[in-house]
């Protein structure tokens, strides 16, 4: 199973970018997928989290000013950026929680990163 992110780039303080994350591979089913970033000697944290049935879930600091979403049929999900402040500069990171047999246990993939910068 492969994570491919993109849509990462240079925005200015206010501005918007969307991100992108398709799986792709030996696919049964996906539960959560999510997005987490990270910035130098900081810990990785999760931003926002999509359940297989649609359920979300965000940082505080993100709330009311990103949105998550999932394509199931094409094994994508999202994450709609707006109002962004040079704060949430950071390299993204999609995860996907990915069974890959009907009968097997799921397991934790990740996508590459992909960086995010916010000028002021």
């Amino acid at each position: 199973v492969q994570l491919q992110a993109s849509g990462g780039g240079l925005v200015q303080a206010g501005g918007s970018l969307r991100l992108s994350c398709a799986a792709s591979g030996s696919i049964f089913s996906i539960n959560d997928m999510s997005w987490y970033r990270q910035v130098p000697g900081k810990q990785r944290e999760l931003v926002a989290l999509i359940t297989s049935t649609g359920s979300t879930n965000y940082l505080d600091s993100v709330k009311g000013r990103f949105a998550i979403s999932r394509d199931n049929a094409k094994n994508t999900v999202y994450l709609q950026m707006n109002s962004l402040k040079p704060e949430d500069t950071a390299v993204y990171y999609c995860n996907a929680i990915v069974k890959t047999r009907r009968f097997g246990a799921a397991n934790d993939y990740w996508g590459q990163g992909t960086q995010v910068t916010v000028s002021s």
